[in-house]
């Protein structure tokens, strides 16, 4: 199931593409609606995306603009829709590398059409990346693991990614694809297992722990430790001892 995002400054027209058009059926899960673009762009950052659907003229950040700044993020297809039969429109879309441009109001069967090729186009690129860069991809989800291991205590997806050269988002999708565990449940895993092994040791106290492994207060450091174990730091300290 690939991911979809949808943008348009009229909230009606945003929740009637989202919910009226069969998107799991034909592969696609909306994950995120917006009628504002640079929210869009935000959360586009953050988060692995295959393909935006966005309409040009909105007020702030135009589609056009939001188009030049994903161009930065590798593999997201862009697809433009807009009541403007607009040259320069169409002019500015082929350069940035568009994948379509649909008019207002969208007709059922072209929306269709246009996502089934836009659909084909992302397995034929996934298929690519599966038989030829299965290595690759491996390398970064061990150069990742490694990151973490050794920075866990103040580690982020951005320094990551940056330490492999991809977008916080890509890098996301990549990992937990190849890992199968996202990143932020292997950073509290490395996290929790190097806490249990501190918490052994009685030199250390469970707030000085806490701070050690970059929470920023003990508080926080017990929730996400009993989360994961199931007991809180004192309540394992305490079991260990007695054995």
């Amino acid at each position: 199931m690939y991911t979809l995002v949808i943008i348009d400054d009229e909230e009606k027209i945003v929740e009637g593409i989202a919910h009226l058009f069969p998107w799991e059926e034909i592969g696609f899960q909306v994950v995120q609606s917006f009628t504002n673009a640079a929210l869009a762009l935000d959360y586009i950052i953050k988060n692995p995306v295959d393909v935006v659907l966005s309409d040009i003229e909105m007020p702030g950040m135009n589609g056009l603009q939001l188009c030049e700044a994903l161009q930065a993020i590798e593999g997201i297809h862009i697809i433009f829709f807009s009541s403007y039969q607009n040259y320069e429109y169409f002019r500015s879309a082929i350069r940035l590398s568009v994948d379509d441009y649909l008019l207002k109001p969208i007709n059922y069967p072209e929306l269709l059409t246009c996502f089934a090729r836009v659909k084909s186009q992302l397995d034929e690129e996934h298929k690519q990346v599966e038989e030829l860069s299965g290595g690759y991809y491996e390398q970064i989800v061990a150069r990742t693991i490694q990151y973490l291991k050794e920075h866990y205590r103040q580690a982020s997806l951005e320094e990551a990614a940056e330490q492999v050269n991809l977008s916080p988002a890509y890098l996301s999708k990549i990992f937990k694809e190849k890992s199968g565990t996202g990143f932020s449940d292997t950073l509290s895993s490395i996290r929790m297992n190097k806490a249990k092994e501190m918490l052994d040791d009685p030199q250390y106290k469970s707030y000085d722990i806490a701070y050690y492994l970059g929470y920023d207060n003990p508080k926080n450091f017990s929730r996400a430790f009993k989360a994961y174990f199931g007991m809180s730091p004192s309540e394992y300290r305490s079991r260990t001892t007695e054995e």
